[in-house]
């Protein structure tokens, strides 16, 4: 390994003399000059990584590139199930509290060192001490891992919270050197190395050469840094790029054909319309009901989103083994969405001041509108959701719902959610890996925004999801809380959020193309 490191080293000195050449001469876009003819030159927008450290990550894009640099005792496959990577096979104990993974022999650092159980435990403590303050985006493992050690050089010990099936999917995390867990740039074990990485301009990663499997068909990824969508785009449009990786909506635009691909990614951002059900407008189930009946989503998805996203009736993912698969789904009824405002006792109309005709009802012997203050936050990379939510309000208003729309930052909206201050809101989560809609659906649970409270759902998740020790058990109890879920319609689930690979070369075989491996499959393509 001595002899590849000593390649390694000077070949990177040759490139970046290369670099600093080509960057007197010509347009940063042009650094693909130093890539070999079996290189992907790629471009993503990335303003403000400095370190590429995977633990805390800053930007989305950049997560799917650095996961072709680590790797974790787990990955998830095509059909989303947990399988061994680092890990050559797991065990358990019978009351699945304890878990012992054991690891692969031939698994090595990029500096030619051999992966130990202390590197994955020191890992793990890492993670867990950001998770303590707050940071890191693996920070939901601490709700599943009491202690985790090494026995002996190849052996992790995990002693759980949740002994459960899910508890496999939280052992994705990307394992550092013990040394490097929070070092700015640490080797990994995966397919690429970190070869060159100039922050806000581009970075140059590398197949290793020691890889445990085959050396990749692509040897070189470079990748370029833009600022803007503009800027991303207009370098694949004449040619400075090979792919782009971008959730901008005006990637729609860009059909397959002859000689480019459009290959869309889910991401793991789940958009929801949430209703306060503490609310004494929206406490009624039936109005919650009819509020979901009155969203056309076909309307959203094709005109104001282009197709870029995947719809979704519950928190859980479509097109996976996770997803119910009951008769019926989300749609437009008006007529039905009528029928239960009346069945609530929302059955007379007045004239608000805004001249709308809105719903009243008679409480306590006043008479009440079913006024709902109507919230909605943008984002950088969201530039539509307060479209998205007028086109709500205005559907709303044909069954005698006023609404009125405020736009807030997201620090007002994220205020206004945690005090309960509002009765709808235009939000987004971030889906942890682990299918488990626990940290939303449960009384008092830190994402239940929606005051949603209900024992069945209460035991459902706690007692019968956390306790599944096997997929069969874990899938049913999914299905059961998805069922529950829509009866008791506590928020609306939306859509997961689309992406786009813009590329004229197809480089990946991947069935299942998401956040944050987005690039899966891109080592092995043509092997």
């Amino acid at each position: 390994m001595r002899s590849t490191i000593s390649i390694f080293i000077r070949t990177r000195c040759k490139r970046l003399l290369a670099l600093a050449l080509c960057l007197l001469l010509i347009p940063r876009a042009a650094g693909a000059s130093f890539l070999t003819d079996v290189g992907l030159h790629i471009g993503i927008i990335s303003v403000a990584t400095t370190r590429v450290n995977p633990l805390t990550p800053v930007e989305r894009e950049f997560m799917s590139i650095t996961d072709l640099i680590y790797e974790g005792l787990m990955y998830l496959d095509d059909n989303y199930q947990p399988q061994p990577c680092l890990a050559e096979r797991y065990t358990s104990s019978t009351d699945g509290k304890t878990w012992f993974f054991y690891l692969r022999e031939d698994a090595r650092f990029h500096d030619g060192t051999t992966l130990t159980a202390y590197d994955v435990a020191a890992t793990a403590q890492e993670i867990l001490r950001l998770a303590e303050e707050g940071q890191g985006r693996y920070q939901t493992l601490k709700y599943f891992i009491t202690s985790i050690e090494a026995s002996d050089a190849r052996t992790v010990v995990v002693r759980t919270n949740r002994a459960n099936y899910g508890f496999l999917f939280a052992m994705t995390f990307p394992v550092l050197k013990a040394s490097e867990v929070q070092a700015d740039n640490p080797v990994g074990t995966g397919a690429y190395y970190l070869d060159i990485f100039e922050p806000g301009t581009y970075m140059l990663l590398s197949a290793y050469s020691g890889w445990r499997q085959n050396l990749p068909e692509n040897r070189q990824i470079l990748v370029n840094f833009f600022s803007t969508s503009r800027e991303l785009i207009s370098a694949y449009e004449y040619s400075n790029v090979d792919a782009v990786l971008t959730r901008a909506i005006t990637a729609a635009q860009y059909r397959t054909g002859v000689s480019s691909y459009n290959i869309d990614f889910r991401t793991t951002q789940l958009e929801t319309l949430l209703m306060n059900n503490s609310a004494s407008e929206l406490n009624d189930v039936r109005v919650r009901q009819a509020i979901r009946y009155m969203i056309d989503m076909d309307d959203i998805v094709n005109n104001v989103y282009y197709g870029m996203v995947t719809r979704t009736d519950t928190p859980l993912i479509p097109g996976t083994w996770t997803y119910w698969d009951a008769p019926y789904q989300q749609e437009y009824n008006k007529q039905r969405a009528n029928q239960l405002l009346d069945e609530a006792g929302w059955d007379q109309f007045t004239e608000s001041a805004a001249g709308n005709q809105v719903r009243t009802r008679t409480v306590n012997g006043k008479q009440a509108n079913l006024h709902l203050r109507f919230y909605v936050y943008e984002e950088q990379d969201n530039s539509v959701r307060v479209e998205v939510a007028n086109r709500i309000s205005d559907s709303l208003l044909e069954v005698g719902i006023e609404c009125s729309v405020t736009t807030l930052t997201y620090k007002e909206a994220a205020e206004k959610l945690k005090a309960g201050s509002y009765d709808l809101c235009l939000a987004a989560y971030n889906i942890d890996f682990t299918p488990d809609p626990g940290y939303l659906l449960i009384s008092g649970n830190t994402g239940n925004y929606m005051r949603y409270k209900s024992g069945d759902m209460d035991s459902l998740i706690q007692t019968k999801l956390r306790g599944a020790m096997d997929y069969a058990a874990y899938s049913q109890a999914l299905k059961e809380i998805q069922n529950l879920f829509w009866q008791d319609c506590p928020l609306v689930c939306l859509y997961y959020r689309n992406g786009s690979i813009l590329t004229r070369r197809m480089f990946t075989s991947a069935r299942d193309v998401r956040e944050p491996e987005v690039l899966r499959g891109i080592e092995y393509f043509g092997q």
